[in-house]
């Protein structure tokens, strides 16, 4: 799914009022009524309270189409204006006179005071009050609005972004922002709806379909994509019927030290879970006896040292792909083992943890990189490679550099993982709070490792490795829970995220009966 800039969406509604030929207020009705029928469909009529408070923009002008609708159809609903401009949008004014026609009980003008609505917990409230466009910090009282929203703990339904909430940047109060329960979005969700320091301002999101121009839809590229199951299976490359093992490449996973060999175990078994047709380790000879006993599917080869990587040699192996850095250390041996490597490597590289934190200590060593390599850091990793970052729009605008500069790829770890190349964005939409445990990293570096080597494209590679990751967690949370899932349980799961795409959704019964109707006739 692209996720569209506001500059992209106003121009998708300018090309949509010309080429449907029809008026910005007809697309603003169009809008609103989506909503309506939205709330409509799960409410059904139901006499709860329903506070609808409107801007005097666009967004207020959505809401006065919702309340005009819900006052036709019968519902229990206040509507207030947020009076606190002469500036109102030509096509507010028209749904202010609409809704006048329609209802003895005139929207109420809120004025610059706190003299709030009394609302109560079991109340819905409605926000139209700010819409993507606001360019301005919120006025003192209609911060006080917003609080008294949250005080009231009443279920908040914003429309399209949460009032007070930039599509483009981290808010400097937390209070002056509306924190909506639900968030209906026109024409695709917001990036901020995705953001560790902005999706706690909604929930839950949607997207309603307000049928926008569909050659604009199609054709215009965004900055930022969202990636789910129908983002990914065009990525999955079939297997034929007389494959062998040579044609899914060689993975070698080269980590571990004395105490995590435990580590290379987890990224080796991903690699081959994930599809690699063979898969080698490299590790200290302290781990030789626990890889050959713990997975004995994978060959292994031994440093010099017992309990250090200190020199890189995997002799007659000729890997498809590498995958560096899991339990490696950062020991000075181990460093320059790693630049020696480097300087004569060309095969693909993923790569983790402490082959990170080597290249933040030595960033001469990213100019010896192979293009497209992968880096998969986790938050603290990734600052000290690219620096502290102001927020998260100045991280995402740092890693974007990094990624230029350097031709990487950099998979940002966190509730949506982000994949970065170049100045383009993949989010991910898989994943739970189980993945926050010791060794899930590990195996994500191994299942990404194991997609380059069967013949994925490193980019692909990435965004696919990191949407089954998560769907694997997300598949075996069902049987763990969230606090007793292990890194081992995400490889064990790992077929069934692969066996999940090709699943179709369980239809409800009466549409199972009208296909079975279909099939006898």
């Amino acid at each position: 799914m692209k996720v569209f800039s506001k500059e992209q969406i106003y121009e998708g509604d300018k090309l949509t009022a010309e080429r449907q030929n029809i008026t910005s207020t007809e697309l603003m009705e169009r809008a609103g009524t989506q909503i309506f029928n939205w709330m409509h469909m799960r409410m059904q009529g139901a006499q709860v309270p329903i506070h609808v408070f409107c801007g005097i923009g666009n967004n207020g002008g959505d809401g006065l189409v919702i309340s005009r609708h819900l006052v036709t159809h019968g519902y229990n609903v206040k509507t207030y204006v947020v009076n606190c401009s002469d500036k109102r949008s030509k096509d507010f004014l028209v749904n202010y006179d609409r809704i006048k026609n329609v209802t003895k009980k005139w929207p109420t003008l809120l004025s610059c005071t706190e003299d709030f609505p009394e609302i109560h917990h079991d109340d819905i409230i409605v926000d139209a009050v700010f819409g993507i466009g606001l360019n301005r910090p919120v006025d003192s009282w209609v911060k006080a609005l917003f609080m008294h929203f949250r005080s009231t703990k009443a279920f908040t339904l914003s429309i399209d972004v949460p009032s007070g909430l930039s599509t483009d940047k981290v808010p400097t109060d937390p209070d002056a922002v509306v924190w909506a329960g639900y968030t209906l979005s026109f024409a695709s969700p917001k990036l901020v709806f995705f953001l560790p320091e902005t999706a706690k301002y909604t929930v839950q999101w949607e997207v309603l379909d307000i049928d926008l121009d569909q050659e604009f839809l199609y054709t215009t590229e965004t900055e930022v994509d969202l990636i789910g199951k129908h983002e990914v299976l065009p990525m999955y490359i079939p297997r034929e019927k007389f494959s062998h093992k040579g044609q899914f490449g060689h993975a070698l996973i080269i980590g571990g030290s004395y105490g995590k060999i435990g580590a290379v175990t987890l990224a080796s078994k991903a690699a081959l879970s994930a599809g690699a047709g063979l898969i080698s380790a490299y590790i200290p000879k302290c781990g030789y006896g626990v890889l050959q006993t713990s997975f004995p599917e994978a060959m292994v080869i031994t440093d010099e040292n017992e309990e250090l990587i200190t020199n890189i040699d995997f002799k007659k192996v000729e890997p498809t792909v590498i995958g560096f850095g899991v339990g490696v250390g950062t020991n000075p041996k181990t460093v320059s083992t790693l630049e020696a490597f480097l300087k004569t490597n060309k095969i693909p590289l993923v790569i983790d943890a402490d082959g990170i934190n080597i290249l933040s200590k030595k960033k001469a060593l990213l100019q010896l990189l192979p293009e497209a390599t992968v880096l998969t850091p986790h938050p603290k990793e990734l600052e000290r490679l690219i620096g502290k970052w102001k927020d998260d729009f100045d991280k995402l605008k740092k890693v974007k550099a990094f990624s230029i500069k350097h031709s990487t790829i950099v998979v940002i770890k966190g509730a949506n993982t982000i994949t970065v190349f170049q100045d383009k964005l993949y989010v991910n939409t898989t994943g739970n709070p189980g993945l926050a445990t010791a060794g899930s990293g590990d195996v994500l570096t191994g299942i990404i490792t194991g997609l380059i080597s069967q013949g994925y494209n490193p980019l692909v590679a990435a965004v696919f490795g990191v949407y089954l990751h998560g769907k694997s967690a997300d598949i075996a949370v069902e049987d763990f829970g969230y606090q007793s899932l292990i890194a081992s349980h995400v490889i064990n799961y790992l077929g069934e995220a692969f066996i999940d795409l090709f699943k179709q959704p369980e239809q409800p019964p009466q549409e199972q009966e009208e296909d079975k109707k279909e099939d006898k006739k």
